[in-house]
């Protein structure tokens, strides 16, 4: 039964994968919501730890951007219950999927609901964003890109401070990670918040990737523009090029037609987030909603988009290489 929905889930990068694991497994499923007036931004993780020793829990994360602050509530294994159909998760009294989460934490409660979702393109041999990469076993950690982009509606009411927060005609993204452990060093960064274009959001991912005792250097990258999701990625021949220099990252994607160039930069001080190792929680990576990328877009040498981006998602941990070429 558990093979069955192993399968299943496969070609649903969003649903729950870690049927029956017992150990050394955690899943992961990033939220991020931010209201109308960039002024509150939150990314809510719900998922499940699988300690190698035995050490078990289900939780929930909960990132403040703005105060840059955060917060992790446990609860028992038994009470993180997933849909074998869908991406559909019950954990304790609240629920996430792919159309709203409704949550219920000592720090926020309220109910948001998703529109207009802007889906990662899946086929029989490219099941997401990993693309054929999916199929690969014994990985240490696979990603799921479940929205690149949608309107949120809905509120929150901010508990510590009696305050309730619309987020009518705000942003939303949302993605996941599973397996085993966080690479041992990667770049990350998203944003949906553009100065000119309402409709563009991006996302790229550099990581050193543990597998089968050795490692090797990937990248996934996605440009969503004019209703078209461009995909520069390790599995699709793209190249990668990155350069950090103090609290700036420059990143160039680039395939036969076009070039993506995002210069990044994070804020100084962050909330801190828990990450997996073997499966438990004890992990830290501090993660920044207040980040800033200037993103320039070219077919050939023309130049078809170039905007700044705000409340931009920023993770840059472990012993990140200066300079990469992939």
């Amino acid at each position: 039964m558990n093979i069955q929905k192993r399968i299943r889930a496969l070609w649903r990068p969003e649903m729950y994968h870690g049927w029956g694991k017992s150990s050394s497994y955690f899943e992961g499923w990033y939220v991020k919501m931010i209201d109308s007036t960039r002024s509150h931004a939150f990314a809510v993780i719900p998922g499940i730890s699988l300690g190698e020793n035995g050490e078990n829990h289900a939780f929930i994360q909960v990132l403040d951007g703005i105060a840059k602050k955060s917060y992790y509530y446990k609860f028992p294994v038994s009470d993180f219950k997933p849909d074998a159909y869908d991406f559909s998760l019950k954990l304790g009294n609240n629920f996430f999927s792919k159309d709203e989460v409704m949550l219920d934490l000592p720090i926020i409660k309220g109910h948001i609901q998703f529109k207009n979702r802007v889906n990662w393109p899946s086929s029989f041999f490219s099941p997401g964003v990993m693309g054929w990469y999916s199929f690969v076993p014994l990985m240490e950690c696979y990603h799921g890109v479940i929205s690149m982009d949608h309107d949120l509606t809905g509120f929150i009411h901010r508990t510590d401070k009696n305050e309730d927060i619309s987020f009518d005609e705000g942003r939303g993204y949302m993605e996941k990670d599973w397996g085993k452990s966080f690479p041992s060093w990667w770049i990350w960064l998203q944003s949906n918040h553009f100065s000119k274009n309402k409709m563009a959001s991006v996302m790229v991912s550099v990581a050193r990737i543990p597998f089968l005792g050795n490692h090797f250097n990937g990248f996934l990258g996605g440009w969503y523009f004019e209703g078209k999701l461009y995909r520069f990625t390790t599995y699709t021949g793209a190249k990668l090029k990155t350069k950090i220099v103090g609290q700036s990252i420059h990143i160039t994607l680039s395939d036969k037609v076009y070039r993506l160039e995002i210069q990044a930069k994070h804020e100084s001080g962050a909330g801190e987030l828990k990450s997996p190792v073997k499966g438990e929680m004890t992990g830290k990576v501090n993660e920044s909603l207040q980040g800033i990328l200037q993103v320039s877009f070219f077919q050939g040498d023309k130049c078809l988009f170039q905007d700044t981006a705000e409340m931009a998602g920023v993770e840059v941990a472990g012993d990140v290489p200066d300079e990469l070429i992939i």
